[in-house]
C-alpha cells in the first residue's frame, strides 16, 4: 500500500512510451525505485514514529524526485514508496516485511520505528540481503547479532550512559535514582547505566522498573524524592518522559539533574511543559541546527515540509541513514550486497558528522547528552560536539 496522503506517482508522458518501440531501454530507466517500509500510524508508538522517522521519509522522497529521482549510478529514477500501518505491532511488522522483500520484491526497505520492532526485523533483512539502516534501534543485542547487512545509527547504550555519567561526576554528581521501563531498551540502558557507575564515586540510591503504557509514577518518584538524590535519570518512552515530568513537577521533586528520553528531544516536550518548565531539563539528544550548515539545511527544510520541527535526537540520525542510502545507491546502484559494502566500508559525511560501521554498531558519533535551555535542545556533553555549555543545575519547575 503507498502511503495514503503522500502517493509518489512516476509520471510516464506519451514521448517516453513512444520511445519504447524505438529504445525499450528507456523505459526501464524509468521505472521507479519502490521502497517498502511499515511505519506507526496508530498504538503507542506512533508519537516516535511520526516524529523521528515517517516525516523524514516523506521528506527524502519528496526532495528526491523533485531532483529528478534518486541517483541510480548516474541514472535518475523516480521514488515509490509502498508503505503501511502497522499498529505498533510487531507481529504486523514482520508481515508487512516478510511480503514486501519476499512476494512483493521491492528494491529497497527503509526500517520502522523501535528497538522491538527492529529486533524483530532484523534477522529477515539480513536472510533476504536487504540493507538496513536503522535510525531508532537502541539495543546492544542487535549489534551483538553480528547481522552483516544490519547498520545501528544512533549511539548505543554504553556509548550514552558513559557519556552521561562522565557529565554527572564532572558536575559533582554523588547520588543517582533511575526508573526504566521494563523492556529492551530499558532494560539495557538500566545494565549500561550501573557499568558506567562502577568506580564513579556515584551511588544509585533507587533503581524501579515500570511496565510499558503506565499511568502513574508518583509513587516512585515520591520515594525517590524521599531519598533526595543529585540526578533522577529515566529511561522513558514520550508519553511516559511527559508523565514522569509533570508529576515530579506536581511533587515538587526538583533533582539538580533531571534527565529522561526517549522523547525529551522532541519539540512535543517543549511544547507540553512549556519552554519554561522545560529548562534544563536533560535526555538523550546528539545534534541541532548549530550542528552544521547541512543540519540546519535539513532542519529548515523540515520545518516547511513537514510543518513541524524534527526531534534534536533520532531525526538527525535517521536523516544521516538516508544521506549514507543516497550516496551508496548513486555509488554502487541497485546492487544490495554492493550497497551494503559501501556502507559498511566507508566513512560517511553526514549532517551530524562522520559516521562509520564497526559490525552494526555506528563507531564514529560520539555518546551524548542534551539539555533544554532557552527554547532549544543544546548539545552539552561531550564538549568537543556541545553548542552550548551544561548548565548543572536545574531551575525549580515552572
Amino acid at each position: 500500500m503507498v502511503h495514503p496522503t503522500r502517493r509518489l506517482v512516476i509520471q510516464r508522458t506519451a514521448a517516453a512510451v513512444g520511445a519504447l518501440s524505438v529504445a525499450p531501454q528507456l523505459f526501464a530507466q524509468a521505472a521507479p525505485v519502490r521502497i517498502g517500509y511499515s511505519m506507526s500510524r496508530t498504538g503507542p508508538w506512533t508519537g516516535g514514529a511520526q516524529v523521528s522517522q515517517e516525516p523524514n521519509y516523506l521528506l527524502w522522497a519528496e526532495q528526491q524526485n523533485a531532483a529528478g529521482g534518486l541517483d541510480v549510478k548516474g541514472t535518475r529514477r523516480k521514488i515509490e514508496l509502498v508503505s503501511s500501518d502497522d499498529r505498533s505491532d510487531v507481529e504486523t511488522v514482520v508481515r508487512t516485511y516478510e511480503k514486501l522483500m519476499g512476494s512483493d520484491k521491492v528494491d529497497l526497505v527503509l526500517p520502522p520505528w523501535g528497538s522491538n520492532a527492529n529486533f524483530a526485523v532484523a534477522p529477515l533483512a539480513n536472510r533476504f540481503g536487504y540493507p538496513f539502516l536503522a535510525p531508532t534501534a537502541l539495543s546492544r543485542r542487535l549489534a551483538e547479532m553480528k547481522l552483516p547487512y544490519f547498520f545501528l545509527l544512533l549511539q548505543q547504550p554504553k556509548a550514552m550512559c558513559d557519556a552521561l555519567v562522565d557529565m554527572l561526576k564532572a558536575n559533582g554528581a554523588k547520588t543517582i535514582a533511575c526508573v526504566y521501563v521494563d523492556d529492551l531498551f530499558g532494560l539495557e540502558n538500566y545494565a549500561a547505566l550501573k557499568v558506567a557507575l562502577q568506580g564513579s564515586g556515584i551511588s544509585l540510591v533507587q533503581e524501579t522498573s515500570y511496565p510499558g503504557g503506565v499511568k502513574d509514577l508518583g509513587p516512585t518518584l515520591r520515594s525517590i524524592k524521599d531519598k533526595n538524590p543529585d540526578a533522577f535519570v529515566g529511561f522513558t518512552y514520550p508519553p511516559d518522559t511527559i508523565l514522569a515530568s509533570r508529576q515530579s513537577k506536581e511533587i515538587g521533586f526538583n533533582p539538580k539533574f533531571f534527565y529522561a528520553s526517549v522523547g525529551t528531544a522532541f519539540p512535543l516536550y517543549k511544547n507540553v511543559m512549556t519552554p519554561a518548565g522545560a529548562e534544563g531539563v536533560l535526555g538523550m539528544g546528539s545534534w541541532n541546527s548549530k550542528t552544521s550548515p547541512g543540519a540546519k539545511a535539513y532542519f529548515d527544510a523540515h520545518v516547511a515540509g513537514a510543518k513541524k520541527e524534527p526531534d534534536r535526537w533520532a531525526s538527525g540520525a535517521c536523516w544521516a541513514g538516508l544521506e549514507i542510502l543516497t550516496a551508496a545507491v548513486k555509488a554502487q546502484g541497485m546492487d544490495r550486497k554492493a550497497i551494503r559494502d559501501y556502507v559498511a566500508n566507508t566513512t560517511h559525511k553526514t549532517i551530524i558528522g562522520d559516521i562509520r560501521f564497526s559490525g552494526s554498531e555506528n563507531v564514529g558519533t560520539p555518546g551524548t547528552v542534551g539539555q533544554w535551555q532557552n527554547g532549544e535542545f543544546e548539545v552539552v556533553w561531550p564538549q568537543k560536539v556541545a553548542t552550548a555549555k551544561l548548565n548543572p543545575a536545574k531551575p525549580a519547575w515552572k
